[in-house]
């Protein structure tokens, strides 16, 4: 039988930088983080590509095309190619997207930036599909001063967004992570994404981040999972994935793999978010291969192929784990297995 050569498997570059400096551990550059990604290798596989946040100091989104055409050329040197990339829309660059007009031009400028690059990307053959990723740049306890006002400020900053994306061809994914206000709930995220009401804007799934919406970390109100819940009860919390995966799954846009220990972390500059746990965690509470379906089958178990890659978000794992061969193998293995599972073979 033919191997699956889809979804292609990617891994992020960010890990490198979010939750390092300011206090942290070091930032791990984006060449050690290339060199790593490249030198994995699982069953005669390997890594086919890396999504890329855009900030210093791996990828300035000020980059002149000069500049963009040196990191084409590096990244392909190593035989890979570029999916998804993260607009930065944080201050003090971006703004809030419920913040001031000020504010909020910022952010939707980063999103300009960044969908300039992706283009540049996609000229240049590098990147053959993907997405742009946003978050609201606002906190949980901010937003809920004015549940209903705050998102329908995200929801215009975002159209505007939409496009502005829309004009170099691209789509936005939202990401579901219990730190962003607006989108800390589940349900939150339904609304503020319905609100938006552009045909370019879906959800970024991460398998952590998702896990902490069925526990209402940050929005009880939300929470699917009782208050009590025993993680030896397999049955009910399929239910609640199941439940989660029918919302969510007709938004999803964009894919990361990951596992998690049902706690959150923070470090760094980062709040307390879903904690990134490695794929060999025995402590994980997730079935990577198993669970990974629910978000890329439909009701009926049939594959959705809505997205051409997957990749793997790692962020703030300690850089002596980060720098180790077999870290990056045992990732791969899990990337693997995701797709043995769920995916699909095309001729290439």
């Amino acid at each position: 039988m033919q191997e699956n050569n889809y979804p292609k498997l990617h891994n992020a570059t960010w890990p490198g930088i979010v939750g390092k400096g300011e206090g942290s551990e070091p930032v791990i550059s984006f060449d050690t983080m290339l060199e790593m990604t490249a030198a994995a290798e699982v069953d005669g596989m390997k890594f086919d590509g890396i999504d890329v946040g855009l900030f210093n100091p791996h990828f300035d989104v000020e980059s002149s095309d000069d500049d963009i055409k040196k990191i084409v050329d590096k990244v392909a040197s190593f035989g890979l190619e570029i999916g998804s990339l993260v607009a930065p829309i944080w201050p003090p660059s971006g703004g809030s997207a419920m913040g001031s007009k000020e504010e909020r031009d910022r952010f939707v400028e980063m999103v300009r930036k960044s969908c300039r690059i992706a283009k540049k990307l996609k000229d240049l053959g590098i990147r053959k599909g993907g997405v742009v990723r946003i978050d609201s740049a606002t906190d949980p306890e901010s937003w809920t001063k004015d549940p209903v006002n705050n998102t329908q400020l995200i929801a215009a900053t975002f159209r505007e967004a939409c496009d502005v994306a829309a004009d170099y061809g691209e789509k936005l994914a939202a990401e579901g992570e219990i730190c962003w206000g607006g989108m800390h709930g589940w349900k939150k995220m339904i609304n503020t994404l319905e609100a938006v009401d552009r045909p370019n804007i879906g959800f970024q799934a991460d398998m952590a981040h998702t896990l902490l919406y069925l526990l209402g970390y940050n929005c009880p109100e939300d929470r699917i999972l009782p208050a009590d819940f025993d993680w030896n009860d397999k049955a009910t919390f399929e239910e609640a994935l199941k439940t989660l995966t029918n919302a969510l799954r007709p938004w999803t846009i964009d894919f990361h793999v990951a596992q998690n220990d049902a706690t959150v972390h923070g470090s760094g500059s980062h709040d307390k978010t879903g904690r990134h746990c490695l794929a060999t965690d025995p402590n994980g509470k997730l079935d990577i291969a198993k669970h990974a379906g629910y978000w890329l089958r439909d009701e009926q178990g049939k594959l959705t192929k809505a997205f051409r890659h997957i990749c793997w978000d790692g962020c703030m794992f300690p850089n002596e784990v980060m720098t180790q061969v077999q870290t990056w193998n045992d990732i791969l293995s899990a990337m693997v297995s995701v797709r043995r599972a769920h995916g699909w073979y095309e001729a290439e």
